[in-house]
């Protein structure tokens, strides 16, 4: 079935790209779709310790770096920041109980493994180290926050899935060819993330304009640098929290060599402001 919204398309194109059902679980990694709770992964123990479920490749587990994925790196980031031990484990969607990465498995022994997801991260990690909420120190927070799950999450999404260049060079490396050597499938996989990419951000635009986005994400990074200001932390913080992960999720990505980004019109944005790089720069020492 075309995803929705998608004309139908002809018996032939629809037989071409028909994918057997033991491998249809390759086209859960994509971040934007939330799927029904599945079973726990096998190599999970209690006898470990904290294991955090992110998109990553072997190395980059092993060595706990960032993850490529903005949604897994800001949890990711922020149990770094709050003092929490965890090992990286590579992962997918389809291996989530909840559907969706990251999610963490406690090491602390206990009568049945109880994953936690993302949304209850948080208030895990308080009880842990009896840290600050974050979102009641100051009520700017969700505002802000906006500006990074929208107009910069949107302006991402653009450039790393509808640019060309970006995805055979930065996407199809980490999301595609690692999920299967088949290349029927990663010719659907592939078709399936572009898809799902533009749905969502035709979700509150008629059409997909670039320089839009661009202009969006460009007035999200002047507001962000305006309000980290000359400080080491966001909202004048000591240390960095949870708004300092959202942010830093996104700029080191951005900024990151390593992804492979042929066209990084971001980037150029983001050097405009001299603090965010900083505070990119700053954060990267976690890890």
């Amino acid at each position: 079935m075309p995803p929705k919204g998608q004309p139908a398309e002809s018996s032939h194109a629809r037989s071409f790209f028909t994918v057997p059902a033991p491998i249809k679980q390759l086209f859960d990694r994509f971040p934007l779709v939330t799927y029904p709770a599945n079973d726990l992964p096998q190599r999970a123990s209690p006898r470990h310790g904290n294991q955090l479920f992110v998109f990553t490749d072997a190395p980059g587990a092993r060595r706990g770096r960032p993850s490529f994925n903005p949604q897994c790196l800001k949890w990711q980031a922020y149990l770094k920041f709050v003092g929490i031990d965890f090992e990286v484990v590579s992962s997918n969607n389809h291996a989530s109980p909840t559907g969706a990465l990251p999610f963490l498995l406690p090491g602390l022994p206990t009568e049945a493994l109880l994953p936690i997801p993302s949304h209850k991260l948080q208030k895990w990690a308080i009880e842990q180290v009896h840290c600050e909420e974050e979102q009641q120190l100051n009520l700017r927070f969700e505002v802000y926050g906006s500006l990074l799950d929208h107009r910069i999450r949107n302006a991402w999404l653009q450039m790393l899935y509808l640019d060309h260049e970006n995805f055979e060079a930065v996407a199809r490396p980490s999301y595609v060819n690692p999920a299967t050597t088949n290349s029927l499938v990663r010719a659907a996989l592939g078709l399936q993330l572009q898809q799902a990419a533009r749905d969502e951000l035709l979700k509150t635009a008629r059409c997909i304009d670039v320089a839009d986005l661009e202009g969006d994400a460009g007035g999200a990074f002047e507001a962000l640098s305006t309000l980290l200001g000359e400080d080491e932390h966001f909202f004048g913080r000591p240390n960095p929290g949870l708004f300092d992960a959202s942010v830093f999720a996104y700029t080191h990505l951005v900024l990151d060599e390593e992804m492979g980004w042929k066209q990084n019109r971001l980037a150029q944005l983001l050097r405009e402001h001299p603090n965010l790089v900083q505070h990119r720069d700053r954060l990267l020492k976690f890890f």
